[in-house]
This record gives structure tokens, C-alpha cells and sequence, in this order.
């Protein structure tokens, strides 16, 4: 018998669950749901998919494994809130809106973000994690820089404990000795169940392995680790790697579930280089020289991972050199909305090498400075500027920046040197809301006297630094 075909649609339509029909239409857009995954101060070969041997990351590698997998990508700077800031307006370290990291320095309000272009494509913008771009209820603050939701840390000094209150949309949000990435990530999780029947921006600046290391004892990630012959850091770090390596893998279960997970490209990475080497046991900067806050590539090259089944080729690795300030427009032309990006930005969308089209735009040059030093990297050429004297490196056959070449090609040294010079204008006039003041009175009294005693940073004096 022949079954009339839109009498088995009207069917269909009424006994299956309402929910069930959202997923299905959700998972045939054509525009897809966006998570872009941050964690803080993790190194280049701190994942098993970039070399690490001593840290247990199965689900990045799988990532990467069936994604697209990036050897040349930077941060926009060497620490967290510039970082942030050329990610969110998409406008390198010589012109971007926060350039300190001493917190509270704030977004201006006519700050174009991300967030802001995604939403003119109708997106539901969420973030979760550490902001860094303003306090709660100023200019700044998350919310009023294009987030529909916004649960976490604001300013980046309050982010350098595990156990303390959170603001959710600027809101205290108390919870009482819970750890707080576990808070966060509970919230991350809530987020997509509740926003999965149309496009969704998830934005996971996470905070760990920056430290204070500190881990829940009942953590399972602690387990895996906390007999191993290393010092405590060490541990800890590795077991804050693993315990958001097995929270990603729970959230591509949940995709899976709600039958998105081939509508959805996951971007991970990290916001600078390693904040500790640990040469000897993770050799989180492997052969590269520097850490965070150096602008030699330990301090600036970070993975980069990007997946999306049928549209980003299984297995792919890429050597293109791009970095945070190519977010904005990457992002705004997988959303159908480039018109919507400010004229004036450094990026440039890298969708084309995601996708495998032939035509990627490449970067003239990358800038980048910290403190009175500059960098600049145009192909295989960078051209560092530190205390006055310049450096040449070919980062194709020298990535651990050993042999200085200033000399032997002074042409090239003279022509970045000049892009050093044209690149950076003085920043505008903005004054920060100053240093997070919402620390308990025993943190406060702790940190005072670590400074005035001017001791070697601990393992929880570490909190200290942002």
C-alpha cells in the first residue's frame, strides 16, 4: 500500500516529541553553531596531539583527529586580558582597545565584538569562563559587549583562585566552597542544552592550568596523576588538563545527542604560551624558547584545533601562520554576516583553509609587543625587537630562534623593522576600573604579605600573577 508522502509527514509531525523536530532543524541549518574553547596558559606540547608525552588528552586528539589541526597559530599576545581583547575586536596589540593586564581596563562601548556581528546573524551569544575586558556592571562587562549570558570571573585578578564567588550577567553568584570551574562548566553544558534549537555562540575562555593550582582532591583528573614523581605543580597541571580534555569530550556527547554535533565547529586553543616550562617533564614550550609574557614563540604560539565533520577535512594539518585578531572575521563569514565587521580590523578569515579553498588570503605581517619589546612575523620571517637590538629568525628552519640572520638579510630586517614602526598607535586615553577588590580579607592580608616580603611565588603565591 502507497502512503500518501505529506499525510506521512502530517504523521510524523504529531507523534513524534516536539524536541525531536527542533533537533532535526537545527541540525539541516545552514548556518552553524560556533564554540570556541580557551583555556589559559596550557603550552604547545602540552596535548598528546602536539607531542606531549606525559599528559593524557584523548578527546583534544580525537579533535584534531577529526579536524584540522594548525602548527603555525598565535595568540595576540603573550598575557590574558590583550589577548582577549584582540580576539574579541579582531585589531592586533598596536591597536587594540585593552593593552594592560593590570585588571579592570575595560572595553570602550563603541567596541565592535564578536559577539555583536554574531548576533546581527541572529545568533544566542554565551560565554563562560574568564573575561577580562572590564568589571561587572561597567562598559566592559560582557553583557554589554553583545553576550546574551555571560557566568565566570570579570576581572582577571579575581580569576587567580579556584574557591571564591562568581558573577553571572554582573550578579554575585555565591558558591560556597564549590570549585569553580566545575560551576562553570555545569553552566557551559545547561547553556547548549537550553540554546541548541538555533545558532548558538559559545565562547569558553576557561581558566585552567593558569594557576593558582589548585584542584578538588575528588577530582578524578587528580587521580591519573597525583603519584607521579613530579612536583606539585607539575600535577596539578597535567591533571587540569585532563580533567577539561574529559569536559570536552562530554560536551561533543551531548552534540551528539541533541543532533548537532555535525552543525557545530568546535575551535580550540590557548590564550598565550605555558605561564611554567616544566622542562624535564612536560616540556610544555618543547625546543621554542620563552614562556608567557616572552614574545619569542613559547610565549606566543599556541594549538589551534578546529573541527567541523564534512566541512574541515579529517586529519588535516596546516602550517598557515594566522592569531587572534582573524576570530572576528573567520567567525563573521561562517555566520553569513563578513558586511557586519568593522572596516579597520588586522584579521583576516582563514575560512578558506578551513573549508579547502584554493584562495587564502595571507597576513602582509603579524604584529605583536609586550612591554617596550616588538614583534613582527610576515611568512617565515620574524623580526623580534628586544632592549634595542634587533633579531632576525626563519622560523621555517629555526623555530627554537637560535641564529640571529639581522645581518646576512639587512633588507628584510630594515622592511619589518618599518611595519614595527607603521604598526602601533599610541593607545587611547582609558583608565582601568583597577585590581580586582573582591578577594576574602585572609586572601587580601596573604597577597600584601607575600609582596612586601618579596618572596619567590609558591605554588598558591602563584594567584598572585595575572
Amino acid at each position: 500500500m502507497t502512503i500518501n508522502r505529506r499525510l506521512l509527514q502530517l504523521f510524523i509531525l504529531i507523534i513524534l516529541p516536539f524536541p525531536l523536530t527542533e533537533n532535526i532543524g537545527a541540525a539541516e541549518s545552514s548556518t552553524p553553531n560556533i564554540i570556541f574553547i580557551m583555556v589559559d596558559d596550557m603550552g604547545y606540547h602540552d596535548l598528546g596531539c602536539y607531542g606531549s608525552k606525559t599528559i593524557q588528552t584523548p578527546n583534544i586528539d580525537r579533535l584534531a583527529a577529526e579536524g584540522m589541526r594548525f602548527t603555525d597559530c598565535y595568540s595576540g599576545d603573550t598575557v590574558c586580558a590583550p589577548a582577549r581583547s584582540t580576539l574579541m575586536t579582531g585589531t592586533h596589540k598596536g591597536h587594540t582597545p585593552v593593552r594592560s593586564n593590570g585588571g579592570g581596563t575595560p572595553l570602550f562601548p563603541d567596541d565592535i565584538t564578536v559577539a555583536e556581528v554574531l548576533k546581527k546573524a541572529g545568533y544566542t551569544t554565551g560565554g563562560f569562563g574568564k573575561w577580562g575586558l572590564g568589571n561587572q556592571g561597567k562598559d566592559g562587562a560582557a553583557e554589554r559587549q553583545g553576550f546574551d549570558h555571560f557566568f565566570g570571573y570579570y576581572n582577571q585578578w579575581h580569576a587567580h583562585t579556584y574557591y571564591t564567588h562568581l558573577f553571572r550577567n554582573s550578579e554575585k553568584v555565591e558558591l560556597h566552597g564549590r570549585y569553580t570551574h566545575h560551576a562553570i562548566f555545569d553552566e557551559t553544558m545547561q547553556f547548549i542544552r537550553d540554546h541548541h534549537h538555533k545558532p548558538f555562540f559559545l565562547y569558553c575562555p576557561w581558566t585552567p592550568p593558569h594557576a593558582a593550582y589548585e584542584i578538588p582532591e575528588d577530582e578524578p583528573a587528580w587521580a591519573m596523576y597525583k603519584d607521579k614523581p613530579w612536583d606539585h605543580n607539575a600535577k596539578v597541571v597535567a591533571a587540569m588538563d585532563s580533567m577539561m580534555d574529559r569536559q570536552i569530550g562530554e560536551i561533543m556527547v551531548l552534540l551528539k545527542e541533541l543532533r548537532i554535533d555535525e552543525n557545530t565547529i568546535v575551535f580550540f586553543t590557548s590564550d598565550n604560551g605555558a605561564a611554567k616550562r616544566f622542562d624535564g617533564v612536560h616540556n610544555s614550550c618543547g625546543e621554542m624558547k620563552g614562556q608567557k609574557r616572552s614574545l619569542h614563540e613559547g610565549g606566543i604560539r599556541v594549538p589551534m584545533i578546529v573541527r567541523w565533520p564534512e566541512h574541515v577535512a579529517a586529519g588535516a594539518v596546516s602550517d598557515l601562520p594566522w592569531y587572534f585578531p582573524d576570530v572576528m572575521p573567520t567567525l563573521s563569514e561562517l555566520a553569513g554576516v563578513s558586511d557586519e565587521v568593522p572596516d579597520d580590523i588586522d584579521g583576516i578569515s582563514v575560512v578558506p583553509t578551513l573549508i579547502g579553498r584554493e584562495q587564502q588570503e595571507q597576513h602582509e605581517y603579524m604584529f605583536w609587543q609586550a612591554g617596550k619589546e616588538q614583534a613582527v612575523r610576515s611568512r617565515q620571517w620574524k623580526l623580534l625587537a628586544k632592549n634595542e637590538t634587533l633579531f632576525l629568525y626563519d622560523l621555517h628552519h629555526d623555530i627554537a630562534e637560535q641564529r640571529d640572520l639581522s645581518e646576512k638579510h639587512p633588507e628584510i630586517t630594515e622592511r619589518l623593522k618599518q611595519i614595527m614602526i607603521e604598526a602601533y598607535d599610541e593607545p587611547r586615553s582609558q583608565e582601568g576600573d583597577g585590581k580586582y577588590t573582591g578577594l576574602s580579607d585572609e586572601q587580601t592580608k596573604a597577597r600584601g604579605a607575600a609582596k612586601k616580603a618579596k618572596k619567590k611565588p609558591t605554588e598558591r603565591s602563584n594567584a598572585g600573577q595575572p
